[in-house]
């Protein structure tokens, strides 16, 4: 496991102000329609694919679109670009938060081709908190390539004016021992405290009986439907791993869960669930 991870996301952080891209997360400060008061949240949770549609084409409009039809309060993001050559330079983040009329905030985890890549939280509610948190991953090799890893976690003003964690996160690709390391992660830096009900939400590359997914249903309870129904690859779906999740589970009501069937505009299914979150 890469140890030096933190270090390396403060220099991100550095080169970023240095080159002038300022795309973190505590930057970007899109308006946020309201939300209407309802003790109701729609869930969407989604790998966008860099921007990249299974045609071959960069289009973040119609990503918005996909993104619009669930009229989500909350959207986690995975594999975003910001200024990244392949992508045309789009700013993917603000511009998702452009089309939909939400509040976006960015997570780096990763320098690309020139830009930034990483994960995003969309959402309609007020912002009352960011915090980016490294997870352990296994170092790329010339024979093996990986990806540094992370998770974006915003609170934001919830039903009754009360807080609420949204997390998006995307586990690694290729390696299982990094996988059941960053489940462990998530568990150690957001189930230790039932103060503030959470929701989490990413790309986890693991299927639901798979150690990472046991481990995280040690802390947090799975939003899915009961035939836990495939959401990639988007063209013929054959493997669930894509999830949302929340804890606990006496502050919850799961009122629907659904994989979106979108085979274009990305090489993932969207999840989407609806949560009712129950006022103490």
């Amino acid at each position: 496991m890469q140890n030096d991870y933190l270090f390396n996301v403060r220099y991100l952080f550095q080169t970023i102000r240095w080159s002038g891209v300022f795309a973190i997360a505590c930057l970007l400060s899109t308006g946020a329609h309201g939300a209407e008061e309802t003790d109701t949240l729609r869930i969407l949770c989604y790998n966008i694919h860099y921007g990249q549609g299974n045609d071959g084409k960069y289009d973040v409009e119609r990503l918005a679109k996909v993104i619009e039809r669930t009229k989500p309060d909350l959207v986690a993001l995975q594999e975003v670009d910001v200024g990244v050559k392949r992508s045309g330079r789009v700013h993917e983040a603000q511009r998702l938060a452009e089309l939909t009329g939400m509040a976006v905030r960015f997570g780096p985890t990763q320098h690309y081709e020139g830009g930034l890549f990483g994960n995003a939280v969309l959402t309609r509610l007020p912002i009352l908190d960011v915090m980016i948190q490294p997870l352990p991953y296994t170092e790329s090799t010339p024979k093996l390539v990986t990806y540094p890893r992370a998770a974006i976690a915003v609170t934001v003003r919830g039903p009754g004016d009360k807080p609420l964690k949204f997390i998006s996160t995307h586990f690694q690709h290729n390696v299982p021992e990094d996988r059941v390391a960053e489940a462990k992660a998530i568990n150690k830096h957001f189930a230790t405290s039932d103060n503030i009900p959470t929701i989490l939400a990413g790309d986890m590359n693991a299927k639901p009986d798979s150690e990472p997914i046991k481990i995280l249903l040690k802390q947090w309870t799975n939003a899915i439907d009961k035939a836990a129904s495939p959401s990639a690859p988007s063209t013929k779906p054959r493997s669930r791993i894509d999830y949302i999740f929340y804890r606990t589970a006496s502050r919850f009501e799961m009122v629907k869960s659904e994989v979106i069937a979108e085979p274009m505009a990305s090489d993932h299914c969207p999840v989407f669930a609806i949560l009712k979150l129950k006022q103490k």
